[in-house]
């Protein structure tokens, strides 16, 4: 009965474990098979492929991001090491009562929220004028990492007796070398666990980067961040699994290394009398001083490996960050909004060198825009936030002398523009689209349900589960003020609770709110229907196509009307490279330029020139290019003022928390 009894417990035990095991490591494993996925979609297997590795070792923008996070968590660990061990030693030599008051200080910045340090720490910079960047990262992370140093390194120095210091001292020794030969390694632990935490912390952090970093400037937590928010491309998972077997085989190294190794270096260290010592070449015996010998000259070699990297990084980045060049050009954009080799093709063009950056929604890019932290000298956003921009004095006109290419862009869109640039004075349209109905024609069969054609059909109980709404206020109330008739610029306070109340009616049907996401679900047949941008529509049908599915993806716009968006290049009032701004939109607005962007990013371009050599089926695509004078009651957003917007959210938090 024990024995029973205790296997028993035993396989418990094992299936708790296993458990555990499966909790831990199943996400790891599903992201490991993703990176092998020919198709982009998260749910669907299009056959085997190494394609996202090849694009993860092509892609600049992870090359540099990795590259900046082993960097900047190296150089803040160094030099918060030794500025805390310095601050600790200080603290340990104060009497009592100062001493707790300063450890009650360095606490609080480990107590306290990340985001309230990194919104102080991009607060001090603006305040005293320093533009951020990849210094204003490396000092926050330093300031950040100090406290820990500290925190390490006290309980070393409290067990550090003072009458050893002070006996070196009697006995000739200067403080410098006292303080080297006797303290420093009873305290050497402290520090080096110091360091590792700091180069831990610095490595995860992505709070503290987000609020201090600048343009062109990612590490890999804020680039996968940013990533998440639109939709991970596969190569980053290819990313994640290289990270992931790296460090797995260093602890297999670590942890199991050769059982004889670990015999033969017992021997030579732990037997004085030699009887079982290490043999060397031709069996000879090898002495504890020639054993201590070699494991001298390889910390040696260690060492100075070490110190050639690290000379190495320091000089790279002297020349990559600090040389500045003569001709630049800082783009803050969309993710996902641009071919690469339009940006490399610019480049060689004009000798002009393009700093990159991205943004995630117009809500991010306003205050970075309006706080002037960051210089850029040209983004793109939509048009309601163009609308707020000029009202508040945040754009440059354009010099159009600089920029004849504008001749391309249709007479349409110029005039759409009118409607938040209403002079034409600050705005060059880039991309456009509408906000539609996407549904799965073999599910809704299914279901029983006729194909949507209106808004109003997204509050059908037939759809229980089967709904994806877009997680965006404008879009989302868009959706509910349109199906009930209202305008989608209302700011009347009644027309907007009765749109809340009718999204806070539909939230049991809904199956999630996302972003990007509803391309992905839909293709993988998660979701009857999802309110999509008909710029994914392109995407969509080449992968309903590739995947050989049974069922098709139909976008429809609904007849209460939709918002008609345009998304259009402005140029920042206090951009330090104006003429150079106008250089770029002009290049993009060239028919060629312009064809291969919608070729990658699939949204449609306003260029006619573009237009005109695309292919005839193309063209004709309405899911892609609708018939925007056959729209009735389309619109454009608005911005409606900061009284309006904090209504808006207001009521949105409202929807999301019931």
């Amino acid at each position: 009965m024990k024995n029973h009894t205790s296997k028993l417990k035993r396989f418990f035990q094992d299936f708790y474990l296993v458990l555990v095991l499966i909790f831990l490591y199943a996400p790891i494993a599903t992201m490991m098979v993703l990176s092998f996925n020919s198709s982009k979609s998260r749910t669907q297997w299009g056959g085997f492929t190494l394609d996202w590795y090849t694009q993860m070792f092509d892609s600049s923008a992870i090359t540099a991001a990795l590259y900046n996070t082993l960097l900047i968590a190296f150089l803040s660990a160094a030099i918060a090491t030794v500025i805390g061990t310095a601050a600790a030693i200080g603290i340990s030599s104060m009497k009592r009562i100062p001493r707790t008051i300063m450890m009650g200080v360095n606490n609080i910045p480990v107590l306290n929220s990340d985001i309230v340090t990194g919104i102080s720490l991009m607060l001090t910079f603006i305040a005293f004028g320093i533009s951020l960047g990849f210094k204003t990262i490396l000092l926050a992370h330093i300031s950040f990492n100090i406290p820990y140093v500290i925190l390490s390194v006290m309980p070393k120095l409290r067990q550090t007796s003072k009458s050893t210091y002070e006996a070196a001292m009697d006995l000739g020794a200067g403080p410098v070398q006292a303080f080297f030969k006797v303290v420093f390694p009873d305290i050497m632990p402290g520090v080096l666990s110091g360091f590792l935490m700091a180069f831990t912390m610095s490595l995860d952090d992505f709070i503290i980067t987000h609020f201090t970093r600048g343009a062109g400037i990612n590490t890999l937590s804020t680039l996968i961040y940013s990533e998440v928010r639109r939709g991970i491309k596969p190569s980053m998972y290819a990313l994640s699994t290289v990270i992931f077997l790296t460090v797995l085989t260093l602890l297999l190294i670590t942890n199991f290394a050769p059982e004889n190794a670990q015999k033969a270096d017992a021997a030579g260290t732990g037997r004085a009398n030699g009887t079982d010592g290490v043999f060397g070449k031709g069996g000879k015996r090898l002495t504890t001083q020639q054993i201590q010998k070699r494991k001298t000259i390889k910390k040696g070699l260690l060492v100075a490996a070490a110190f050639c990297v690290v000379v190495s990084v320091c000089f790279s980045t002297y020349k990559y960050y600090l040389v500045s060049h003569s001709d630049e050009l800082y783009v803050y954009n969309w993710g996902e909004y641009i071919d690469d080799s339009v940006i490399e093709e610019f480049e060689e063009e004009t000798g002009i060198h393009v700093t990159y950056d991205l943004f995630e929604t117009n809500e991010e890019m306003y205050p970075i825009i309006e706080a002037g932290a960051v210089q850029y000298d040209v983004v793109c956003p939509s048009d309601y936030m163009i609308q707020k921009m000029v009202e508040n004095g945040l754009l440059a006109e354009i010099n159009f002398e600089n920029v004849p290419n504008i001749s391309y862009i249709d007479e349409k869109y110029m005039k759409q523009s009118q409607s938040f640039d209403p002079q034409n004075r600050y705005a060059v349209p880039y991309c456009w689209g509408t906000v539609g109905i996407l549904y799965n024609t073999k599910r809704i069969e299914e279901l029983g349900v006729p194909a949507p054609t209106k808004w109003a059909d997204l509050w059908d109980p037939r759809y229980d589960g089967e709904i994806l709404m877009q997680d965006s206020v404008r879009d989302a109330f868009m959706v509910a003020l349109k199906s009930l008739g209202y305008s989608m610029n209302t700011s009347d306070v009644e027309e907007l609770r009765e749109a809340k109340d009718l999204l806070i009616a539909q939230k049991p049907l809904v199956q999630a709110y996302v972003i990007d996401q509803v391309r992905d679900k839909m293709i993988g047949g998660e979701a009857a229907v999802g309110v999509i941008y008909s710029g994914e529509m392109l995407y969509i049908q080449e992968e309903v196509e590739n995947l050989g599915l049974d069922y098709s993806l139909e976008y429809v716009i609904p007849e209460e009307g939709t918002n008609i968006w345009l998304d259009a290049w402005v140029i920042p009032a206090n951009a330090q490279n104006k003429e150079n701004a106008e250089k770029w939109i002009n290049f993009l607005c060239r028919p060629d330029i312009a064809k291969k962007n919608f070729e990658y990013i699939t949204y449609p371009t306003p260029n006619k020139g573009a237009f005109d050599l695309l292919d005839e089926e193309l063209q004709n695509n309405k899911a892609v290019f609708p018939d925007v004078e056959k729209l009735k009651n389309g619109e454009v957003f608005q911005y409606l003022g900061d009284d309006v917007d904090t209504i808006y959210n207001e009521f949105w938090k409202e929807v999301k928390a019931k």
